[in-house]
């Protein structure tokens, strides 16, 4: 069942003007209720300006975004209760953060839905297990959290509004690998618990082929691929044209099968390279 559509989405930034960009251009897909869905695409590929018109942040120069069959941009007196059921992470979102503690930050998009202290309540707590926060860190300043704990904070303010869409753009960007595996790892418990779908942008391949049901893929403000990860990483040279890479775990297994060794194709992670290897020297998975 579709939750998003986008119908021969276009935006173009300075129309008119001597800087005139097209940022997006005519692109439409449907993104079914449930789903997780990686989205990549080289730097200026147009990625955040399509999920800024995704929540209704940016109105797109032509077309239309449909949620739940309803145009979002029909009535703008509504855009700011679809906020709440689109919700929107930014890059570096911990900059964002401003509230004295952690829990009135992520306090903030439920009070601003106009709920009970009680429901607020519970919606904090709710968030920052989803998020991996522990309770104990609630009640301090967020600016004395750890750089991963930030992101965390600030991912739970979204949550906390209990979005129907949850879209992250490059959550992990700029975090060590221990930071984002436990980040990732949150991302993937609160899509298993909750449900909802998610929208994940990311230059990390092996990020979005561990989590991604399907991969929108975006080049010079066009959509020009969405498909399961294996049938994406496995157009290999065409990734490559357009700057991209597959992940590290697929060339080395695409270079073993050249050497000759009998890998099955579209292995997209470590864990399941390591299935594989188990298979091949007999022993089983462990």
């Amino acid at each position: 069942m579709s939750i998003l559509r986008a119908e021969n989405l276009s935006l173009v930034y300075g129309k008119g003007t001597p800087f005139e960009k097209k940022a997006v251009d005519n692109v439409s897909f449907e993104i079914n209720k449930g789903e997780v869905i990686g989205i990549i695409g080289h730097t200026g590929s147009g990625k955040s300006s399509l999920v800024q018109m995704l929540n209704g942040l940016f109105k797109p120069s032509s077309g239309t975004v449909y949620f739940d069959g309803t145009d979002i941009f029909a009535n703008p007196k509504e855009l700011r209760k679809l906020r709440f059921n689109i919700g929107l992470v930014f890059q570096y979102p911990e900059n964002q953060l401003f509230e004295d503690t952690v829990a009135k930050d992520i306090a903030f998009g439920p009070k601003n839905m106009g709920l009970s202290q009680e429901e607020i309540d519970e919606r904090v707590l709710r968030a920052a297990n989803f998020a991996g926060l522990k309770k104990e860190l609630l009640e301090r300043s967020p600016f004395d959290l750890s750089g991963g704990e930030k992101r965390r904070a600030a991912i739970a303010g979204v949550i906390a509004m209990e979005p129907e869409v949850l879209i992250l753009d490059e959550p992990t960007a700029g975090l060590d690998p221990v930071g984002k595996d436990v980040l990732l790892s949150q991302i993937e418990a609160y899509h298993k618990e909750s449900g909802n779908t998610v929208l994940l942008v990311s230059h990390n391949m092996e990020d979005i082929a561990r989590i991604s049901d399907r991969v929108l893929v975006m080049n010079d403000s066009h959509l020009i691929m969405l498909d399961t990860p294996e049938n994406v990483f496995s157009r290999v040279e065409e990734l490559k044209s357009i700057g991209l890479r597959i992940p590290e775990i697929t060339e080395i297994t695409i270079k073993l099968k050249e050497a000759g060794v009998p890998l099955r194709d579209g292995i997209l992670t470590v864990e399941q390279a390591f299935t594989e290897i188990c298979r091949l020297l007999g022993k089983g998975e462990r």
